[in-house]
Parts: structure tokens; C-alpha cells; sequence
């Protein structure tokens, strides 16, 4: 199911008991993040908040938060079924028709690609059904959060910031937060890596303004893509027609020469003066301290448009677990992987647990094939897109279940030596990372956690034996366990440990030999 807006979606949600309304008066200072963090950390619903003091406007928030909640998002019962749709489509595309046959055969993987672009909305666009403009503009008057004590102001924390490059005109959408320096002037945060700061590195270059819009609200599907790691060249909105299954509809904006969502709350039109800068921040991250910010772009606001009973959407960023892990880490991480695999086939799996908070801690699965295997993919993940900023990279083997941390900790820490597995290299970093030695410039760690070959063994002593084999139990016993359960009077069967046998053995035939079977070394 595609929804076409942000208020059909919180209406989805609250016919699913997903969603709850909250009518008494709240503060946006403080009062909000407050009662957000707690829902977010319990499990707890998505929050419309219909008096916010200060502001006409109600506040949709955590509307995210959850795997369901992604899910009915992006229209599936399971994010993973928008992988396997990706990974069918990625092999379609990577396998040319043999004939008409084959090409019929190929039209129901390839139908998806026409639902991609964006098309233009005929008719009055309802995210302009109101118009403020010049002395009208007056952005107090949305209910813009402060969502911690040591916050420079309040802040835009969910929206969708579309630029153009001036030599291209090619579009780029992304999650920008932006602070309130005044009734028309917002501050920018335009992060170095990102496409927006690629553009208006470019206007700066040539000495001229760039214009900006930012979207509030519109279907499920753009809200996330405009986070979401895309390689680059790939419209995010035309991503967003991917999810969906259907095209996101965008109009010409008012004031700047740009489109916007035609589905949307809110747009916010203006211009950014490359020559502008002003402190921003400082502003409470994702990665659970604050970042101090620093002198960044002004976008001075010409037009601000909404619908009649425009919503405000907002999320809470701070200490993980919060929203954006499930809108944005966990959703990408399982979207992606087909992607990662067309460059890294032996990858089966990938995680950044929320302690990670996005670059600070990824877990690899890999099929294991030669000696330094382990070292090759995190060298290749080390100047992959955003994964460029990865901070530590653990590799294990395909059979450990990456998706637990302690179960991937527990297989790596087991077959590492410090002294010989661990890799110590320098690369960019994120920008929000205080512990790094420069800024956007630091450390990285790669740990060895694979199963060893001899070749990676030098100066084994001598009589140590083959490498130990993980414990596992007889797959008929657990299966006879799980039949008699009830005879035990123990109440509700908890499931299997998760102690499990490897997967069969790979084929070590290759030159330089190998381990004999998944639990020695020949």
C-alpha cells in the first residue's frame, strides 16, 4: 500500500493501535523529547501531539519507531521483502534476455523500474493551499523543538532539504536538521559528506547563491530515502517511487526554482549567500552527546507554503536506542545489503547495532574463502559510500548471526589474538565524532574475528591441534525437545538457544589450500 501523505500514514497507524494522541498541552522546549524518549525506549506508540504551546500546528512524532511502524511505512509486512524485491531486480538488470521469451520472462522483475521517477502533480498542489510570504513569513509560529538543555535553539529535526547542482541540475534530497536563528533565517548543517554540502561547495566556488527547499511531512516512503545511504546519481525521490510502487508526485515551488512534494505538510522556499555563515548549534546527536556545531550557511526563507491543516512532523534524535535507528540505521542496513553484494558477493551479512550509532561499529558476516579474506572486504567497505566513515569493522563467519551482538562479539573475541588480528588504518570519519584526532579525520579498526587459516597462522606451536569447532546441539534432539515441551509442565516453549551448527563446509579446493572442514586446519 502506498500512501500518498504523512496524514494518511498517522491514520494507518492509528487503526493499527500504532499511534496515539496526546491532548493536553505540551512545551516543545524540552517537555517533548522528554515524553518521546521515554515511548521510544519502552516500544511505545507513535505520538500526535495536538496542542503544543506556542504553535497552531499539531506534532506527529516517532512516527517511525518501531520495525512494524517501517514496515506499514514503506507498505510491506517486512522491510526484508523490499530487499528480496531489490535483489530480484538487481539480478534482472545484471542478466541481458535471451529472446522474446526471456524477456517476457524478466517484465514482472523489471516492472518496478517504471513506477521510479518522479512525475509533475496536475492541479493545485496541496502543500500550497497556504502561502506566507514576505513580512508573513514568520517560522515561530511552527512548533520547532528543543529537544535538550544544551541546545543552541530550536531546531527543524526531520526534513527533507532539496538542492540542485548548479552545473548538473541534478537533484539531491537529504536529512539536514536546521536551526532557528530568526522569523526568516535558518541555519544550515550541511555536513562535508553529503550531497547537499557538495552543492553548495560548488555555488561558493562560483561566487553565487544557491536555492533550498525544505519539505515537512508527504508520503512515508520520501521521508525515508531522503536519509537513506543512496549511491550517488540515484534520485532520492525516485527511489521513494521504488518502495512505494508508484511515483512520488512533485510541483514547482513558489519563490525558487526547484520542486517539491505536491503531498507534503510544509515547504520552506529561500536562498543560501555563499559568502553567509553563522554559528549553529550547539545541537544534542544521534550519537548521544553533543555536537558543538560551528559557523555554517544561512537560508534566508522567501516563502513558506502548507496545507490548511498542515502537521508538523518531528523525531528526537540522543542516547540509542531512538527513532532514527529504525527510519534510517536497521531499514538501510536491510535494504542495502543487495546493493553491498553486487561489489561484495561473500558478504552474507551485515549489522550496525544501534550502539554503533551509524558509523561507529559494523558487523560483517563473511563466506570466507582465502587467506586476508577478512582484510580485502574491510578494506573495500572502508571506501564504500558512508560506510567510509566506519569507525570499527568486526568480521566473523557466515554462520554467525551478525543481527546479535552478542553472539558476534562472543564468535569474534574467541578466534582473535590482538597481537595479529586486529588492523589499525586512517580514513575520513564523521563529522559528529568528538573522539576523533582531527575533524572528519581519524582512527579505524578492523578485528579478524573469522576462523583462521595456516597461511594466517605463522609460528603456530607446534602439537596445538585442529581449530576448535563451536558447540552445537544434535539438530534431533532440539527437534525432539521442541515436540515434547509441553510434557516438561515449563509453560511456553522459549525456542532453541540459538547454539548452532555451521553452515556446509565450502569448498577449500582452491590454490593455497585451507581448512579440511569447518573445525580444523590442515
Amino acid at each position: 500500500m502506498a500512501f500518498a501523505d504523512l496524514r494518511s500514514f498517522i491514520g494507518a497507524l492509528e487503526r493499527a493501535g500504532e499511534l496515539r494522541r496526546v491532548r493536553a498541552p505540551v512545551d516543545p522546549e524540552l517537555e517533548v523529547t522528554e515524553i518521546t524518549e521515554r515511548c521510544v525506549k519502552s516500544g511505545g506508540p507513535a505520538l500526535l501531539f495536538e496542542q503544543v504551546r506556542g504553535s497552531e500546528f499539531p506534532l506527529a512524532i516517532n512516527l517511525f519507531g518501531s520495525p512494524r511502524r517501517m514496515a506499514l511505512a514503506l507498505g510491506v509486512a517486512d522491510v526484508d521483502e523490499l530487499a528480496a524485491r531489490l535483489s530480484r531486480l538487481l539480478r534482472a538488470a545484471q542478466q541481458p534476455p535471451r529472446g522474446v521469451r526471456g524477456l517476457l520472462q524478466l517484465l514482472p522483475e523489471l516492472r518496478p523500474l517504471a513506477s521510479m521517477p518522479p512525475r509533475r502533480f496536475r492541479g493545485a498542489a496541496p502543500v500550497q493551499e497556504v502561502t506566507w510570504q514576505g513580512d508573513r513569513v514568520d517560522l515561530g509560529r511552527l512548533p520547532l523543538l528543543r529537544c535538550w538543555p544544551g541546545d543552541g535553539g530550536r531546531f527543524i529535526t526531520l526534513p527533507q532539504v532539496i538542492t540542485a547542482d548548479p552545473r548538473t541540475k541534478r537533484r539531491n534530497v537529504g536529512v539536514y536538521r536546521l536551526q532557528l536563528h530568526g522569523p526568516r533565517e535558518l541555519g544550515l548543517h550541511w555536513e562535508r559528506h553529503k550531497g547537499g554540502a557538495a552543492h553548495y561547495a560548488e555555488a561558493r566556488a562560483a561566487g553565487r547563491p544557491i536555492e533550498v527547499a525544505v519539505a515537512l511531512g508527504g508520503d512515508p516512503a520520501s521521508i525515508y530515502a531522503a536519509g537513506a545511504p543512496l549511491p550517488e546519481g540515484l534520485d532520492e525521490y525516485a527511489f521513494a517511487g521504488f518502495l512505494r510502487g508508484a511515483p512520488v508526485e512533485l510541483c514547482p515551488a513558489v519563490s525558487v526554482d526547484l520542486e517539491v512534494p505536491a503531498h507534503a505538510e510544509i515547504v520552506i522556499e529561500g536562498t543560501v549567500d555563499p559568502g553567509e555563515l553563522r554559528p549553529e548549534g550547539p545541537f544534542g546527536d544521534h550519537t548521544g552527546f553533543y555536537d558543538p556545531g560551528g559557523p555554517y550557511p544561512v537560508l534566508r526563507v522567501s516563502a513558506v507554503t502548507m496545507r490548511r491543516d498542515a502537521i508538523y512532523p518531528a523525531t528526537v534524535v540522543g542516547r540509542p536506542p531512538m527513532e532514527d535507528y529504525w527510519l534510517l540505521g536497521d531499514t538501510s542496513e536491510r535494504l542495502f545489503l543487495p546493493l553491498l553484494q553486487l561489489t561484495f558477493p561473500e558478504i552474507a551479512a551485515v549489522h550496525v547495532p544501534p550502539e554503533g550509532v551509524a558509523n561507529n561499529l559494523v558487523f560483517v558476516a563473511l563466506r570466507k574463502k582465502f587467506p586476508g579474506h577478512a582484510y580485502k572486504v574491510a578494506y573495500g567497505l572502508m571506501g564504500m559510500g558512508l560506510l567510509s566513515l566506519s569507525k570499527v569493522i568486526v568480521v566473523v563467519d557466515e554462520w554467525v548471526d551478525v543481527h546479535r551482538p552478542a553472539e558476534a562479539w562472543w564468535a569474534a573475541l574467541a578466534q582473535c589474538d590482538p597481537a595479529r588480528d586486529v588492523l589499525l588504518a586512517r580514513g575520513p570519519g564523521s563529522v559528529l565524532d568528538h573522539a576523533l584526532q582531527g575533524f572528519s579525520y581519524g582512527g579505524k579498526l578492523v578485528l579478524d574475528g573469522t576462523r583462521k587459516w595456516p597461511e594466517e597462522l605463522p609460528g603456530a606451536a607446534p602439537g596445538r591441534g585442529a581449530w576448535p569447532e563451536p558447540l552445537a546441539m544434535d539438530p534431533a534432539v532440539v527437534e525432539r525437545v521442541t515436540a515434547r515441551w509441553p510434557e516438561y509442565g515449563l509453560g511456553a516453549d522459549p525456542g532453541p538457544t540459538g547454539a548452532r551448527r555451521p553452515g556446509a563446509a565450502p569448498d577449500w579446493s582452491g590454490e593455497g589450500g585451507g581448512p579440511t572442514s569447518p573445525g580444523g586446519v590442515r
